[in-house]
């Protein structure tokens, strides 16, 4: 069965109060709109899935274009009718089904797409639309059914009688099409007397007049439907798509301490056994290998850790790699492709910028490591930075294998230092340094002997 998909996305979101498209304020790590195009590819190639754009239509656009979707401008917003009207062009060839959903609404899942896809071709109806129940359904949408459980038509909350405000079922406005009936009959759809906007939710009243049935399929999990308007409702849809997360995690073998705490997007990738203390922070495409351990309050963004790896806590690391059994931290900082080798030691208050580490090597404290390629198990004392910017350009700073590096060294890049080279502590190093040499480059001391005697007497007031 063809089955087309059409997400409407067109609207700014006043009540956001934000100067940003509604559908690009981010949830669970990603965008909104983004979480409902995966929803979409699911059920249908990327190619008959189409988003219907208008305020900031070119962000929108450039965000979604690499998924392979495609895109109708709805210039003018007047209601969700004519929002879809404004993609007959690509979809009107459909004589499959074509769906409607919404970029606001990131907490929709796949298996209840193919709930309404399976239940709208099982009954055969016009249109199927998702509903459900509340305790509350003041400001929804009701929906009307006759004894047989057939729709009738949808009303708005402001226009409801009485006996239909007792109503508890609530349209979500996401719908199941028969394609040829709604293009046939979406043009019957009429602005609305107060804000002369067309609206979708005619097309119930339309398709029952013609002799053509609608259905309701009732979920129960009203949080899926959760259309996100206020920055409130963003932050629980947030919290639902992290605790979802991490219970995908914790099922799949990861252990999470306190998972209300802790902060992981939707792409990230965590290995079994792995443990992941309260406060932490999983972002961006991060993968987690087996067996790691990632301390509490630490931040791991857009990195890889391979198994057995340790951040130890309060570490942050972006963009960087951590190869089998490496450990970094407390307190380090990792960026902008930082790489630690194989069971190679970074300690607290070290920071690392595009730098590799090499295997087995070791900078246990404060010490600043930037542009630089480290052999494997070599030492670097504390206190040592490499100069690496000097006022124009950065210089890389090469460092063989096996070298020891003294505490509060600089090393003036560029720089070369061979293999198994030692550095005598605190010296300030311009030149390359031969394999087994001892480089030192700092004043020789001067002791002067009873100088401090002599200092406080010449400082004595005169009587």
């Amino acid at each position: 069965m063809d089955i087309r998909i059409v997400i409407l996305a067109a609207g700014r979101g006043v009540r956001m109060r934000s100067r940003q498209a509604k559908v690009l304020h981010r949830a669970g790590g990603l965008a909104m709109i983004e979480h409902v195009v995966r929803a979409a590819r699911t059920l249908t190639p990327a190619d008959r899935v189409t988003v219907v754009t208008g305020h900031q239509a070119d962000d929108v656009e450039a965000l979604l274009r690499p998924q392979g979707v495609r895109f109708a401008r709805q210039r003018k917003q007047q209601g969700t009718a004519h929002a879809l009207a404004c993609c007959r062009a690509q979809a009107a060839r459909s004589r499959g089904l074509l769906m409607v959903l919404y970029g606001d609404t990131p907490l929709l899942s796949a298996a209840t797409l193919e709930a309404l896809r399976d239940a709208h071709m099982e009954s055969r109806a016009a249109a199927t639309l998702i509903a459900t129940a509340l305790a509350d359904p003041s400001g929804y949408g009701r929906v009307v059914a006759d004894d047989d459980g057939y729709v009738v038509e949808i009303v708005e909350d402001k226009d409801c009688t009485p006996a239909q405000r007792e109503i508890r079922v609530i349209n979500s406005g996401i719908y199941c099409f028969r394609a040829d009936l709604l293009w046939r009959h979406l043009k019957q759809v009429r602005p609305n007397r107060v804000t002369g906007e067309y609206y979708l939710t005619d097309m119930a009243r339309i398709l029952r007049r013609c002799g053509r049935s609608v259905r309701a399929l009732n979920i129960e999990d009203p949080s899926e439907l959760l259309g996100v308007n206020t920055r409130v409702e963003l932050a629980e849809a947030d919290r639902i798509l992290r605790m979802r997360k991490a219970r995908e995690l914790m099922l799949a073998g990861v252990t999470i301490e306190r998972p209300e705490t802790v902060s992981i997007d939707a792409d990230v990738s965590c290995g079994q056994d792995t443990v992941i203390e309260p406060f932490t922070r999983l972002l961006g495409r991060t993968e987690v290998g087996e067996n790691c351990r990632i301390g509490a309050g630490a931040i791991v963004e857009s990195s890889a850790l391979g198994d057995g790896a340790v951040v130890a806590p309060y570490t942050v690391v972006a963009g960087s790699r951590l190869d089998p059994g490496a450990s970094v931290g407390p307190f380090a900082r990792l960026r902008m492709g930082a790489h630690v080798g194989a069971e190679a030691r970074v300690g607290n208050f070290v920071e690392l910028k595009n730098t590799h580490l090499g295997a087995g090597a070791k900078s246990q404290h404060l010490a600043y490591l930037g542009d630089s390629r480290i052999g494997d198990k070599t030492n670097i004392g504390a206190g040592t930075i490499t100069c690496n910017y000097d006022g124009v350009s950065k210089h890389e700073t090469w460092i063989g294998e096996g070298v020891f590096i003294g505490s509060n060294a600089t090393l003036v890049a560029p720089l070369e230092i061979a293999d198994g080279a030692y550095v005598g502590a605190g010296s300030v190093i311009t030149d390359a340094v031969p394999s087994g040499a001892l480089a030192l480059g700092r004043a020789r001391q001067v002791v002067k002997p009873g100088w401090v005697k002599k200092k406080r007497a010449a400082k004595r007031p005169k009587k």
